[in-house]
């Protein structure tokens, strides 16, 4: 069958998804819209004039088929946990390179093991083509060049001036009760949701009181990198972190579905996103340090635009890329694929000097649990 559109566009109804088909537009682009409600779909239509259908993932006629008419899929519809197994089994049946937005470490983990099947077809499977995790992605590796042999890897991001999607906030529901998690020794390790905290300097004096949280670098920047320890964090508020540090105690309650659809209920009373006004002042900064054996470090920062801004630009910076067949058959990360410069692609986007520290302690893995 004749390829008939640039890539599948599935969750074009979402947030994130209507922000990449305008940009799509803008770009010259020409993807296949595509979600489960169609009705919604063709309000994207009616803002960007692309052609569209409408189709649940379930029905695998269908996505095989609209497959079938594009080059490769860019998969926007979460939470990805429910949808990433349908239209990654679907791709690699179809010989259709896979990419996603997603940002969720399990969800990082299973696309992973799709990875010898890929290959074996030369079929790409990128995941995490949005701000989970191009800039931190990029700028771990970027520092891993100067530092190859680091054992110890700390990121930490802050969004500025923006507001979670109706998609992401409903992902981060589901996830509630779950707890956090590092990566120690190579292996991927259960820990309680904000045990740590600390504040960074992001730049140009700006400081930020971050906890840690699961992030999708746990998994991703681990294969990018191979650095056996992992740790990431994202800014708060200090009495939000004081909260969350409790949040274990209630952590039975959290996976109780009648509790996440309460807060669903909530969600859908919010509004759905930042609205252009709140994207166009909006920043995002992203901050990574690395640890050698000796206890020498090096740390870097990244500046950007609002984090959907830099999903939308950086998702389609991947689609220019494979359009133009720059591609690595098998499970890939965005940085790992395509450079430590992937991330400067994006419009705004500014990156500082690496600065060094050099070690004032014998024995830095006993500081490991610290600072």
């Amino acid at each position: 069958m004749r390829e008939d559109f640039d890539f599948l566009l599935y969750g074009a109804n979402g947030y994130t998804g209507r922000l990449i088909a305008r940009l799509a537009a803008e770009k010259g682009m020409n993807p296949l819209l595509a979600g489960r409600n169609a009705e919604s779909v063709r309000d994207v239509v009616a803002s960007t004039g692309f052609s569209h259908t409408a189709f649940d993932l379930e029905d695998t006629d269908r996505l095989l088929e609209a497959l079938q008419r594009c080059r490769f899929a860019l998969h926007a519809a979460g939470p990805f946990r429910h949808t990433l197994d349908a239209m990654v089994e679907a791709c690699i049946r179809t010989g259709r390179h896979y990419v996603d937005v997603n940002g969720d470490i399990s969800c990082f983990e299973r696309i992973k093991a799709y990875g010898q099947r890929a290959a074996e077809k030369g079929v790409m499977l990128l995941s995490g083509a949005g701000f989970d995790v191009i800039p931190t992605d990029c700028l771990a590796l970027w520092l891993h060049g100067r530092m190859p042999d680091a054992v110890r890897l700390r990121i930490a991001f802050a969004s500025l001036g923006s507001r979670m999607s109706h998609g992401t906030a409903t992902t981060m529901i589901s996830k509630l009760g779950e707890g956090g998690m590092v990566r120690r020794n190579g292996r991927l390790e259960r820990r309680p949701f904000g045990e740590k905290a600390m504040t960074v300097d992001f730049g140009g004096g700006e400081r930020h009181f971050v906890m840690s949280i699961p992030w999708g670098d746990v998994s991703t920047a681990h294969h990018t990198t191979g650095i056996p320890d992992i740790e990431t964090y994202t800014a708060v508020r200090p009495v939000v972190h004081r909260v969350m540090r409790w949040q274990r105690l209630f952590n039975p309650l959290l996976r109780i579905e009648t509790f996440r659809n309460l807060l669903r209920r909530r969600v859908d009373r919010n509004p759905a996103g930042p609205d252009d006004d709140m994207r166009s002042s909006a920043r995002s900064l992203v901050w990574a340090e690395l640890t050698d054996p000796r206890g020498n470090r090096i740390h870097a920062t990244w500046k950007g635009p609002e984090v959907y801004d830099v999903t939308a630009h950086g998702a389609l910076e991947v689609a220019e890329r494979i359009l133009s067949g720059s591609f690595e058959p098998g499970y890939q990360t965005p940085a790992g694929c395509y450079g430590p410069d992937l991330s400067m692609q994006i419009p705004g986007a500014s990156r500082s000097e690496a600065m060094k520290t050099e070690a004032t302690r014998k024995h830095p893995e006993q500081d490991r649990a610290g600072r």
